[in-house]
């Protein structure tokens, strides 16, 4: 029993955060045991270097944790509210461009992969080509309810 209970405090020790002597000393039931933090170590039992948790933001957020602004190319074509503005009021006045048509005609018939990829050749790139297509599907979700609600 003594050799398992070695093994145990020392498997014990491990996951928890304690000296196993003041844990022999006091005994079981009068030591309270506490857990590590996990959200400071990287990996694994106490391993790697200690970390803070990395927030993306657009603009700079508060100064407690770390915050990362977002990388440019992640920006590009991103919606503001005067952009947002503008670019309804040209589709109301010169509705889709023809490939969007023909990727909503895809997205119509559940070839969601399909519409991505074309959307990828037209656009050039996989994050445009996607936020395009959740935009186009967006836009095919509002018709019908519309046409539900007439």
């Amino acid at each position: 029993t003594k050799l398992f209970e070695q093994c145990l405090f020392t498997f014990l020790k491990g996951l928890f955060t304690f000296e196993v002597d003041e844990f022999l000393k006091k005994g079981r039931k009068e030591y309270q045991l506490t857990m590590a933090p996990r959200y400071e170590l990287a990996v694994g039992l106490k391993k790697g270097y200690r970390t803070t948790k990395i927030r993306w933001a657009n603009h700079l957020a508060q100064k407690t944790s770390k915050v990362v602004k977002m990388r440019p190319s992640r920006l590009k074509g991103l919606q503001t509210k005067n952009n947002k503005f503008t670019r309804d009021l040209v589709r109301e006045v010169c509705g889709h461009a023809p490939y969007e048509k023909r990727a909503m005609e895809l997205l119509k018939v559940s070839k969601d992969k399909r519409a991505l990829k074309f959307l990828k050749r037209r656009l050039g790139t996989h994050i445009r080509a996607k936020r395009k297509r959740e935009e186009l599907s967006n836009i095919l979700t509002q018709m019908r309810k519309a046409a539900a609600h007439k």
